[in-house]
């Protein structure tokens, strides 16, 4: 809530108060003129109004976020196969038995603060199933990165790397994709053919079908189990691994 909105909301409030103790004969000229003088005189209110509207705000953000992770936990059972086996997907230490996805945007910020931890968590816990959700959320940029990522894929190469290299890559656009891709195994043939490009728009279709049956409100996003732990908190998602682990283990 801007401060205008907020000076105006204070100015509102009190003439809507004031007006309860009016007389029609009352001078709206000078009863605006106190109300300005007020507020001039006391500008602490305004700034306590502001305060109090972030306040009420931020609740109602964090009500509704906590709605919509309810709601995906509970989808969680319904989707679980499309989730986490779907052979359309590249998924790191594929024999692993703890399953961990993730839905990324390979120009989102928060996702590209991830990847590092994600590269390292990958090489570092083999019992891992690492699935790969190409979920494009920022615009015709991202979905040609995420198909020419499945196109690596499709044609044998390192998807891993290019993951990487993608993240790393400030301002990625057209051009850098491509070529990175190229130089991770993807083939000339397959990044232009029309029935690749058809064939990826369907399973980043799926993947998109999925991320709103769990109600997931942005990227990055990762599901270990039956816990859906949004953002970069990839500490969070060790934490959950561990305790997949101490059950398998019967602990």
């Amino acid at each position: 809530m801007s401060r205008v909105l907020a000076v105006a909301g204070v100015a509102a409030a009190t003439l809507i108060l004031a007006a309860c103790n009016r007389t029609p004969a009352a001078d709206d000229k000078a009863f605006g003129e106190r109300v300005h003088a007020y507020l001039l005189a006391h500008p602490e209110v305004i700034q306590e109004a502001a305060t109090k509207l972030q306040e009420r705000e931020a609740a109602a953000q964090d009500a509704e976020a906590m709605a919509a992770l309810k709601k995906g936990v509970e989808a969680l059972p319904k989707v679980r196969q499309a989730l986490e086996r779907d052979p359309r997907d590249y998924v790191a230490n594929p024999q692993g038995k703890i399953t961990v996805t993730e839905f990324y945007d390979y120009r989102c910020p928060h996702c590209a603060n991830a990847a590092p931890k994600v590269a390292a968590l990958i090489h570092a816990n083999p019992d891992v199933r690492f699935v790969f959700k190409e979920m494009p959320i920022f615009g015709p940029t991202s979905e040609h990165a995420a198909r020419a990522a499945l196109a690596v894929k499709k044609d044998g190469g390192d998807y891993l790397g290019l993951y990487q290299a993608f993240m790393s890559t400030h301002g990625l656009d057209d051009d850098a994709i491509d070529k990175i891709a190229l130089s991770k195994g993807a083939k000339a043939a397959t990044l232009a053919s029309p029935q690749v490009a058809e064939e990826s728009n369907s399973q980043i279709g799926a993947v998109t079908q999925l991320f709103q049956q769990l109600s997931l409100r942005g990227t990055p996003a990762f599901i270990v189990g039956d816990q859906i732990i949004p953002g970069e908190d990839v500490d969070s998602v060790l934490q959950e691994i561990n305790k997949q682990r101490a059950k398998l283990a019967g602990r």
